[in-house]
């Protein structure tokens, strides 16, 4: 006896056919995935009509195509299965009893073979389908109107979970969007309700607060905010009609700038707290560097004026003990002169030079006289601190092609620190500052008796903005410029962690090349010829000085108290040398060498400039852009001869 066919003995009872529905239904709405709603519909018509074979078509949304979603036959069909697209353009439909031939009269190319019953049905979204049903027996009359409105049924309950699986999607795509998109902004946000309960909050804000972000939504804004901010954010709570003005908060070390910002939702509010802790060192930074420069256009104005009246004491002096004259009684009191005048020209050279950090290039020089004149512009601070400073430098190191000022700079900073440290001791301190040869080169080590650095902070002291010292006492740029500096300069810098017994500084610099030796060797001075010389200088004092010391060396000198009356001497009688102040009233030194310059180019090339400025940088810009020798007042009469020594007599 062959088997009765699935279908002959399916049950036509409305309870249980309306008890399943229930449960599908009930199943779908905790349906929040397309596969699950799939499943479930395809499960719930297979208990229901026995088919043969199901399969269900579905709108790909993000891909913006047709997929199979589901097929129970062994080889899945494609979405250009005759059937499947049927149902989708005219479904619901139920064929009987020739499934090929009624198919073929509603347009669907559907082979001989076809199954003998067929029941399609689209899935309908706002009006559009998204989707078909295709549902298939083999024997004819299978199905039956009832079987038709049960498939409606299931499909019409999976289309609402299909669309709700959707619309779940495109929610939690939102907010995935919203978070990923606040939380890429720098400020830190929260949104707040008319409570004051907060809604939402980056991972800005959720850094700033200690918290993770999920523990905050709920929590109010008074709970969450440091004690010293509530005054400030709840004024502007309280007001929520207006954007807040600004408000600056502090963190610690860091400064936020507070603001509120109003929603269209009655009382509910945006706090946004923007960092401007980096902003603030930078703005810091550059009022310090303004300050610096202004403080350096002073010290230029002050130097220069003080350089004018050194220059004579230094000048007579040199005179007057060149000439063998001075009385016995006297001439102690003169060395006395001499030694004081150079010692406040040494003062002034020291402040001149440390203001100009930026000015010229490398030269070749000897690393003591930069160590030297460093301690001695630190002198004073030294002292203040009761701080005692030594200063060993071996014998017959190489010099070095350096920039003096910039490496001067280094070691006021690594001392400036030391000094600093020791201090915070509260007790006496010594620094000691020692020289010696590294490689082809010299290492100077700077090191103190403080504190010392701890070994967990040791490997950034070099890096930019991070300091020790308390708030408004140190930038953290110091170590990061010096560091910059020697680098540049083919070196390195180290520490020496010394927990407890001190910090070590130590920076390696390379010995100059051979040819820059070569090229910074001093020719030695020619035999002196007379020259006739005409000095340039509204001091009185300085020209009467030159040219007591210029004609007792045997030079023919004449004197001019400005550049105009230089300028017309210049272009009526030939000189051998120039020698002319930089700044005077009225024509000053460069404008009077320029207007030379057009009309006699042979006699402006001897002319020798002497001032007591050259902090300004366009000042030190064009007398090193001229390429020849420069007196810095007070310079000493054997700086004047060297100078002389390089210009021959015109031709006659």
């Amino acid at each position: 006896m062959s088997a009765v066919p699935v279908w002959e003995h399916r049950s036509k009872d409305a309870a249980k056919m309306l008890a399943r529905l229930t449960e599908l239904s009930q199943a779908l709405a905790g349906a929040f995935q397309p596969a699950t709603a799939v499943a479930l519909l395809a499960r719930a018509l297979s208990e229901l009509l026995g088919p043969d074979r199901l399969a269900v078509m579905l709108l790909d949304s993000a891909a913006n195509r047709l997929i199979v979603a589901h097929d129970t036959a062994p080889v899945p069909a494609s979405t250009d299965d005759p059937l499947l697209q049927l149902a989708l353009r005219r479904g619901p439909l139920l064929l009987r009893r020739d499934v090929a031939r009624e198919a073929r009269s509603l347009g669907a190319a559907v082979a001989d073979d076809a199954a003998g019953s067929w029941i399609g049905a689209p899935l309908m979204t706002g009006g559009r389908p998204t989707g078909a049903v295709s549902i298939i027996a083999r024997h004819p009359g299978a199905f039956d109107p009832s079987d038709l409105l049960i498939t409606q049924a299931a499909v019409a309950q999976a289309t609402i979970a299909l669309e709700n699986a959707r619309l779940l999607s495109l929610l939690s795509g939102a907010k995935r969007s919203w978070e990923q998109t606040v939380d890429a902004i720098t400020p830190a946000v929260c949104i707040i309700d008319a409570a004051g309960v907060i809604r939402r909050a980056n991972r800005v804000f959720a850094s700033l607060i200690g918290l993770p972000v999920t523990g905050i939504p709920g929590r109010t804004w008074v709970s969450v905010l440091p004690p010293g901010w509530a005054e400030a954010v709840g004024r502007a709570v309280t007001d929520r009609t207006a954007v807040s003005a600004p408000v600056e908060l502090r963190a610690g070390e860091r400064a936020l700038l507070f603001t509120l910002l109003p929603l269209p939702e009655p009382d509910a509010a945006v706090l946004v707290f923007e960092d401007q802790t980096d902003k603030r060192r930078l703005q810091d930074q550059l009022i310090q560097s303004e300050k610096m420069s202004a403080i350096g256009q002073l010290i230029a104005g002050v130097a220069h004026d003080l350089n004018n009246p050194l220059a004579s004491v230094v000048g007579l002096s040199d005179f007057l003990a060149e000439t063998g004259e001075v009385p016995a009684a006297l001439v102690e009191p003169l060395q006395v002169i001499r030694q004081e005048a150079e010692r406040a020209a040494t003062i002034v050279r020291n402040l001149l030079s440390f203001a100009r950090s930026q000015e010229g290039g490398r030269k070749v020089q000897p690393i003591r006289p930069v160590l030297e004149s460093t301690l001695a512009l630190l002198r004073h601070q030294l002292m203040a601190h009761d701080v005692e400073a030594t200063l060993d430098v071996a014998d017959g190191l190489p010099e070095l092609e350096i920039n003096g000022n910039q490496i001067k700079q280094v070691f006021v900073n690594l001392i400036n620190n030391a000094v600093q440290a020791i201090a915070a001791t509260g007790r006496p301190g010594e620094i000691a500052v020692t020289a010696r040869a590294w490689l082809d080169g010299v290492a100077v080590s700077v090191s103190d008796n403080g504190p010392g650095v701890p070994e967990e902070i040791a490997h950034r002291v070099f890096e930019p903005f991070f300091t020790t010292k308390g708030e408004g006492q140190g930038t953290g740029l110091g170590l990061s410029i010096c560091q910059g500096i020697v680098k540049e300069h083919g070196g390195r810098i180290a520490l020496d962690v010394r927990p407890g017994t001190g910090a070590a500084f130590t920076v390696e610099l390379p010995g100059a090349a051979a040819e820059a030796r070569a090229a910074a060797t001093v020719e030695p001075s020619r035999d002196a010829r007379p020259l006739r010389i005409l000095v340039v200088d509204d001091e009185p004092h300085i020209l009467y000085y030159m040219r007591s010391t210029l004609e007792s060396w045997g030079h023919a000198v004449e004197v001019a108290s400005d550049g105009t009356y230089a300028l017309e001497r210049l272009l009526a009688v030939p000189f051998d040398a120039i020698i002319c102040d930089l700044r005077m009233p009225h024509l000053g030194g460069r404008e009077m060498y320029q207007r030379l310059t057009e009309r006699d180019p042979a006699t402006a090339r001897r002319v020798i400039f002497a001032t007591g400025d050259t902090v300004r940088g366009d000042t030190l810009q064009f007398l090193e852009g001229l390429g020849r020798t420069y007196l810095k007042k007070p310079f000493t009469l054997d700086e004047l001869r060297q100078a002389l020594s390089q210009l021959a007599p015109r031709a006659t």
